[in-house]
């Protein structure tokens, strides 16, 4: 009973957490308006705010969870952040169009991206778990479940939608984990129906926090066989997503929201 009011109160911190941020940022757009607007699929202006917003109040609920995964969930943000700043505009997309990039000598945003997620990802699992395997396939799934959401963030609601799907399980089981889903659920919601409505998308930074917060709600919650299975999963998925970007970079934007990775 006590870990279903703790759930309950990481959602409503993490929502009303998000709302406060995303007013905020609405009223004072630092940098300027013109910094956090992007075109969407249809070809209308959204705003980024919900990114920010959302990626703050995750790491918050989670970082009240455990610190480590505080830290995931703010590490993947910023990574998510720098690349919707420094990659606007970048029509490169998949894991392989970056890493050929690096090896021509260009270092992308997708790059630090890719690299630095994964890096917040095992850190966080080496602190998350206490058996040296464990670490590893905890890193790998929390980096991996950052980049899930992100992949399917290409149409309005995608992500957030997908966020409250892939949390609601773990919500039925106790500890830490359930805790940490239910944050990353708080803020999915707060911004669901601004970007359904096409007011507002996560960007990187939103869609990678909260992936990383989910992420580290399996790592808290799962045995080593449980976080293996979600290891080869999110693994296969990158991989499947990998080859959809090289088709889209092959046959152009069409519809496309924006960039992959």
């Amino acid at each position: 009973m006590i870990d279903r009011v703790r759930g309950t109160g990481s959602f409503a911190l993490a929502a009303v957490l998000t709302r406060a941020g995303l007013t905020a940022l609405r009223a004072t757009a630092p940098g300027g308006r013109e910094r956090w607007e992007r075109t969407n699929h249809a070809g209308r202006p959204v705003a980024l705010y919900a990114g920010p917003a959302s990626a703050l109040a995750a790491a918050v609920g989670a970082g009240r969870v455990r610190p480590a995964a505080g830290f995931a969930v703010l590490a993947a943000g910023a990574c998510g952040a720098y690349d919707d700043v420094a990659g606007a505009g970048d029509p490169r997309r998949g894991f392989r169009a970056h890493l050929r990039a690096l090896r021509e000598g260009e270092v992308t945003s997708g790059a630090v991206k890719l690299f630095g997620i994964s890096a917040a990802g095992l850190v966080a699992g080496a602190l998350l778990r206490e058996r040296a395997l464990d670490k590893v396939l905890a890193g790998v799934v929390i980096a991996g479940t950052a980049h899930l959401v992100n992949l399917v963030d290409v149409r309005p609601g995608r992500a957030a939608a997908a966020v409250l799907a892939l949390g609601a399980p773990g919500l039925l089981r106790e500890g830490p984990g359930a805790r940490c889903a239910a944050a990353a659920m708080g803020a999915a919601a707060a911004v669901l129906p601004d970007d359904l409505g096409g007011r507002e998308m996560l960007g990187d930074t939103g869609a990678h926090a909260l992936g990383a917060a989910l992420g580290t709600a399996i790592a808290l919650s799962r045995g080593r066989a449980g976080l293996a299975a979600h290891a080869a999963a999110l693994v296969a998925a990158a991989a499947c997503g990998d080859r959809v970007s090289a088709v889209a970079r092959r046959e152009g934007p069409g519809g496309v929201r924006r960039p992959v990775v």
